[in-house]
């Protein structure tokens, strides 16, 4: 498997829990990842790309040139020598964005090779000249040719240049040039988006993304009493990257509508982020420690997702296995995701939000989950043996 990282957040849990069950299966699992810390019980799979001097030289030449995935050649010159040696029957490949990985440079391996490959894809990025989403922009150039983006400076950032044209014809050519190519995708939203792409030629398969249930489970904590929130209703949002498009500022505009009976509590923000938020918003920064993580889902009273573009976030299914009802913008795959045990509106009505806090039926806490999870790793075993 090829990823940005490797068991940690959403897209690094989802191949570290597809590697345990392969290996638990007989079989040999590697994960090449381009950055951060790898947690030491999965350092057994992980293969690092570059280093990260790499990777940082790589996000500077793409803030500046905007050629996100045209960099590091050596390091990816390395890493396919390493592949060659390993010989894999299948390359698996998600995140291939954020700064670690040269494209050009692995999709000419890939086509020469013939290997069976097999794309999940988390965002649009392959299909577009620049963004990893485009639902804020309402832009749909990514449909005939990108050009003149109006998220140049979301990310992958670029500060100075607009190459979103190029890269779109340059992306196009390459990752059109494998032919034993499958694409995934966890949600039925983005398989429709990728078949209205260049690469809707390829056959594209739906696979909800698993979490694992051992973890993620009702489990009692102390976070409340850690935290002053007893007797308190609390709403909960999770996410890797606090931007504007999770929604932040809807969260901080709910607050301002909340009596001193509720509080908000958000993971994942940075120390600034932190340090601006109004008093009964609690700011918890990044956590890669799932059991903590669960604990936290199992406090709140709701899970509140108020993002405006999504895929299929694993976050929702988390909160639900823990037995918290999400509440979710009808975003992307967010609204397939967040409807076992729970409910969605439509993007920016905190009105209809405030109604459903106040009025959500009570509940047990309770994970009824393992008859609708547990079957990616089948599905996706199905996809590798085809090859």
């Amino acid at each position: 498997m090829i990823n940005s990282v490797c068991g940690i957040r959403s897209t690094g849990r989802i191949c570290t829990d597809l590697a345990d069950a392969l290996t638990t299966q007989g079989h040999d699992v590697k994960i090449a990842y381009g950055r951060e810390t790898v947690p030491e019980k999965y350092k057994k799979y992980a293969v690092r790309i570059g280093s990260d001097t790499d990777t940082k030289l790589h996000a500077l030449r793409s803030r500046l040139l905007d050629d996100t995935g045209f960099a590091s050649k050596r390091a990816t010159e390395r890493f396919i020598d390493w592949v060659r040696s390993y010989d894999p029957d299948v390359v698996h490949l998600h995140n291939i964005h954020g700064y670690y990985i040269n494209v050009e440079l692995l999709f000419r391996y890939l086509a020469e090779t013939k290997k069976h490959v097999i794309w999940t894809l988390h965002d649009c990025w392959p299909f577009t000249g620049h963004c990893a989403y485009f639902d804020y922009a309402n832009c749909d150039r990514w449909k005939k040719g990108c050009h003149d983006c109006p998220q140049k400076k979301e990310y992958p950032a670029s500060m100075i240049v607009d190459r979103s044209k190029k890269n779109w014809e340059i992306k196009k050519k390459l990752f059109t040039s494998v032919k034993d190519m499958v694409f995934v995708t966890p949600s039925e939203w983005l398989a429709d988006i990728l078949k209205q792409s260049y690469l809707g030629k390829y056959s594209v398969k739906v696979i909800n993304n698993d979490i694992d249930l051992g973890v993620f489970k009702p489990t009692d904590g102390d976070f409340r009493e850690k935290n002053g929130l007893t007797g308190k209703i609390m709403l909960l949002g999770v996410a890797s990257i606090w931007d504007r498009r999770k929604g932040l500022k809807d969260y901080i505009k709910l607050s301002e509508k909340l009596d001193n009976n509720y509080s908000i509590v958000l993971v994942g923000l940075s120390e600034e982020q932190i340090k601006q938020l109004p008093q009964n918003v609690i700011g918890i920064s990044r956590t890669n420690n799932t059991k903590e993580l669960a604990e936290i889902y199992t406090a709140a009273d709701y899970f509140l997702n108020l993002t405006y573009e999504d895929n299929y976030p694993t976050v929702n299914i988390e909160a639900q296995a823990c037995g918290t009802p999400v509440i979710s913008y009808k975003t992307g795959g967010s609204t397939e995701s967040a409807v076992r045990f729970g409910t969605v509106v439509e993007k920016g009505n905190l009105v209809e939000v405030l109604k459903l806090i106040k009025n959500f039926p009570k509940f047990e806490k309770s994970s009824d989950y393992a008859d609708s999870l547990g079957h990616a790793v089948e599905k996706y075993m199905d996809l590798y043996e085809k090859g």
